[in-house]
């Protein structure tokens, strides 16, 4: 640390190259951490968990009981114990909660006083926050599975949506109205995620084994269909072509710089895709179990060298470096299957939701004390930058 330091203050390194280290060396020592908790309010299992980009500060959580929780995730009290409360919940009793499970909740990118949710009773809805109140609701004729905002518009409000229907709806916010579908795509639509790079790209992943990228500016929609065998598999085969797994696709997850596309599959792989030219890296991630029948939400790191990968295992969490396909290692603690986690970049915490209706929180582990007998010219040493080091010696050191 002090090396990375002296070098930063000398000019030597890239003012980043410190941050990324210790953003690195922090998620490599995520703990379950007994000082923290997250008070339980669901009585079902945890689907869905968005933390806002805004202030990285509040969290929503929406269970299998069409419940939908907002919590303070900053410790208020500055004891080292706390828990983080929930602020306000849109229980079984409001007049305008969900009727069924509460597949997706995700913040409006720019600003705590909207949020949206989706759900198995067919219906989007757009919260005020201040208020807890729907401003608006769109209906579907099918379950919705999944939904997304751009994180990095600014000429478009729209909200993709994934239903069993296997046509993709955008929902406009300024007009309040289905704006335009795009269609291809066989099954029902499991996941959606727009790029963090270019506003109007959109990737969905299907049952029908296919992963979609879209252009919602032109007419045609599609601008490719990814292909794990990057084109090279045999058409006379028996396995159909184009298809990004072998199964049901039920994840998608963009790296934060949105050069490559993550997705995962019930035939229990996850691939890594170039997000510009669609093709397949053949990273190999080992078998990813994957049970889900329906979306997987999982999480990619932001600000490491390597970036990391959260992803659920059963009733773990698994830890992957996105470009080497390394495990890494399994989060334990859960007593059910999780089924969502959700990283916060500004402190490396992660939060995950399970069956088990607990919400828990990993937190990096604290730097381990240095030995009060240690001297301090071996600790300089220790930390010392190369370029600080002193080659010289006289013949008084040698004799």
């Amino acid at each position: 640390m002090l090396g990375f330091i002296s070098a930063r203050q000398a000019g030597l390194d890239d003012p980043l190259r410190l941050r990324r280290a210790e953003s690195t060396r922090r998620v490599l020592s995520l703990e379950l951490n007994k000082d923290r908790d997250v008070e339980r309010i669901h009585g079902s299992g945890i689907n869905t968990l968005d933390i806002e980009p805004v202030e990285g500060r509040y969290m929503l959580s929406g269970g299998s009981d069409g419940v939908i929780v907002l919590y303070d995730l900053e410790n208020l009290s500055r004891k080292p114990n706390y828990t983080c409360k929930a602020l306000c919940s849109v229980g079984r009793s409001h007049p305008d909660a969900h009727k069924f499970s509460v597949e997706t909740v995700q913040w409006y990118p720019h600003d705590t006083g909207m949020f949206t949710s989706s759900s198995f009773d067919k219906t989007l809805k757009i919260w005020d926050t201040n208020t807890l109140q729907p401003a608006d609701v769109f209906q579907f004729e099918g379950t919705v599975y999944s939904h997304h905002m751009s994180p990095v518009a600014t000429k478009h409000c729209l909200i993709a949506v994934g239903t069993k229907s296997p046509k993709v709806q955008l929902c406009d916010l300024k007009s309040g109205s289905c704006s335009h579908i795009l269609q291809g795509h066989r099954q029902e639509v499991l996941a959606v995620s727009w790029s963090p790079r270019h506003e109007y790209v959109l990737a969905t992943a299907s049952a029908d084994s296919k992963v979609k990228l879209w252009d919602v500016r032109r007419a045609s929609g599609c601008l490719t269909t990814l292909d794990q065998h990057n084109g090279e598999k045999s058409k006379a085969s028996s396995e159909a072509v184009n298809t990004a797994h072998n199964g049901r696709v039920n994840g998608l997850c963009y790296t934060s710089d949105g050069l490559h596309l993550l997705t995962v599959g019930t035939d229990d792989r996850m691939r890594l895709w170039n997000s510009s030219t669609g093709e397949n890296t053949l990273v190999n991630y080992g078998k990813v179990c994957n049970e889900s029948r329906k979306g997987l939400k999982f999480s990619v790191s932001c600000g490491c060298s390597p970036e990391f990968a959260f992803v659920p295992y059963k009733s773990t969490i698994a830890v992957y470096t996105v470009f080497s396909g390394e495990l890494i290692t399994m989060l334990r603690g859960h007593y059910n299957t999780v089924d969502c986690c959700v990283f916060q970049p500004n402190f490396q915490e992660l939060y995950s939701g399970s069956k088990d209706c607990n919400i828990l929180a990993w937190i990096p582990a604290l730097r381990e004390p240095v030995l009060d007998d240690v001297s301090e010219k071996s600790l300089r040493r220790q930390h010392l930058n190369p370029a600080y080091e002193d080659a010289w010696s006289s013949s008084d050191d040698e004799d």
